[in-house]
């Protein structure tokens, strides 16, 4: 179905005809502009009428309903007289209305800040406390709590999108969009103007926004591009979430950027997933993906005969499903590594040999070194610490100069947080995390926040969080307790409550009970000591 964005987008035929005939003047006349949007829309194709994003529900989106679409979204923003770089917090569903209004916050000027969609009330409210967003942008059914938060933490204005179902559009950012004019002058960004803010995870209980600009973003859009060699004949199957750095800005940046057309499902399903294969050429996903993939029946060679590459991040790729990929469909998949922080930093190559174990060799423009405590560069296979530097490495952290500081060195590489070792060809493998972060099916967790929620129950003495290697998720969160005298607590009710106060991929997914923690001399838990038990089984 012909959707030209349904029907808030005034129905098409109340539109002027495209007024640029092909994207050429176009792309002459906005490459001068640093910003991310400038970039897109000079990279669009000529035939400004094709297919950008195609929907599960047979909706069908042109590069010039993009255009016209973000314009008014962007004249909405602008007509509320937001501050310079004011924040756009959004927690909403996936839809291709959601990266249209990405698009637009970006093209007006403005800062995006994405939430994930799992968020509950106190997490919500820390990063509305935090980033003091001037609009924010929450599903319908969520008006409810999110606008009093919102108001409450002083945000001026809230809105609502939905995704919507064919022929149904709702949400009043849509309704307020459709008076506004269909024609934006994208605005003049300078590369170190902000973008967007992710909150990103580290081993205290306080989120930390990283600031990417729209150099940062842009480097390494056009990085990739060339590294995993788009073409004119890709098609994108899109299946990740958009409030995340890999269905953002890896995998929807990727075929922006090459005037790629997408195929948009709100959700990973693997089934759904088999039956759109055979009209795609490009697949990104987190291992979870390829571990349900493998698992069906009829996911052979001939399913994937279009296929140009598997991409796969966001988490440790076990080999054992590295292998079985190459042997069930004939592909290899190319494994990549990166960052909220800094985007992607390494890949295994396009052309030439993909290990499975590791995350391939640092991109072009990126420098990756692993290093000792002493900071000396390690050997080949010694074990250290991961730095990089690049165009892509974040700004800083929002708010938090002093933090910023302490994860850069001297020198300006950023501490990544990530412990690894290169071999002699230069591959990268990621052996563990120094900050104790937990990657869940692609999700950070980070443990500080968990533990202090838990020892805050009253049966609770003190808690210790760990992630625990898992053939599905990469990593599942396990907790372990030690309970107050006398009292008691099952397995059960703490889940549950935990299910009413957090993100269910932070909840813990196994619970055990000790009499106590062990512990080094300085009175630090070693959580290495309970990774290594609780592994085993």
């Amino acid at each position: 179905m012909k959707a030209s964005l349904v029907s808030w987008i005034n129905a098409r035929q109340n539109l002027p005809e495209n007024k640029f005939g092909t994207n050429q003047k176009y792309s002459a006349m906005i490459s001068t502009n640093a910003n991310l949007y400038a970039l897109f829309a000079a990279n669009f194709p000529q035939d400004l009428n094709s297919c950008c994003i195609e929907t599960e529900d047979a909706r069908y989106f042109s590069w010039l309903d993009i255009e016209r679409a973000s314009a008014k979204i962007a004249n909405l923003l602008s007509s509320l007289q937001l501050q310079v770089g004011a924040r756009v917090a959004v927690q909403v569903e996936k839809s291709a209305e959601a990266l249209i209004l990405y698009l637009a916050t970006v093209r007006a000027g403005y800062v995006y800040l994405p939430l994930n969609t799992a968020y509950r009330d106190a997490e919500v409210e820390y990063f509305l406390r935090d980033a003091e967003p001037e609009v924010v942008v929450c599903a319908p059914q969520q008006f409810g709590w999110v606008s009093q938060l919102a108001f409450k933490t002083g945000t001026r204005h809230v809105f609502t999108l939905d995704a919507p179902a064919a022929g149904n559009n709702s949400g009043s950012l849509l309704q307020r969009a459709l008076s506004h004019p269909d024609q934006f002058e994208t605005v003049q960004s300078a590369p170190d103007d902000l973008a967007a803010i992710l909150y990103t995870s580290g081993t205290t209980g306080r989120s930390k926004g990283a600031m990417l600009t729209h150099d940062n973003l842009a480097s390494n859009a056009k990085v990739l591009k060339e590294t995993w060699a788009w073409n004119k004949h890709d098609v994108l199957l899109h299946t990740l979430p958009l409030f995340h750095v890999h269905g953002l800005f890896v995998a929807s940046h990727g075929a922006l950027l090459n005037g790629t057309k997408m195929i948009f499902l709100a959700k990973f399903n693997a089934a759904q997933v088999l039956s759109y294969l055979p009209r795609t050429t490009v697949f990104m996903g987190v291992p979870t993906y390829y571990v349900r993939l493998l698992q069906e029946s009829n996911f052979t060679q001939e399913t994937c005969k279009n296929m140009r590459v598997f991409i796969s991040g966001s988490a440790p790729l076990l080999l054992d499903t590295f292998l079985k990929f190459t042997r069930c469909t004939g592909h290899t998949i190319l494994e990549r590594y990166g960052m909220s922080e800094t985007a992607m930093l390494t890949s295994n190559p396009y052309v030439g040999k993909r290990v499975g174990g590791t995350v391939g060799q640092a991109l072009a423009g990126v420098d990756v070194r692993v290093v000792t405590s002493e900071s000396l560069a390690c050997a080949t296979d010694e074990i250290g610490d991961i730095q990089v530097k690049g165009a892509n490495v974040f700004k800083g952290y929002w708010r938090m100069p002093e933090k910023t500081a302490e994860e850069f060195t001297n020198d300006g590489y950023f501490h990544t947080g990530d412990v690894g070792k290169f071999d002699r060809d230069g591959y990268l493998s990621i052996v563990g995390r120094s900050k104790d972060l937990i990657i869940s099916g692609g999700y950070n967790v980070y443990p500080k926040e968990i533990e202090s929620i838990i020892d805050d129950m009253p049966e609770v003495l003190e808690s210790a969080v760990i992630g625990l290697p898992h053939a599905e998720f990469g990593e599942v969160v396990v907790a372990i307790i030690i309970l107050k005298p006398k009292k008691t607590l099952s397995e059960l009710t703490l889940i549950a409550r935990l299910k009413e106060m957090i993100a269910n991929f932070k909840v813990p997914k196994s619970v055990y009970f000790l009499d106590a923690l062990p512990r080094n001399a300085m009175g630090k838990v070693q959580k290495n000591i309970l990774r290594a038990i609780y592994k085993k089984g």
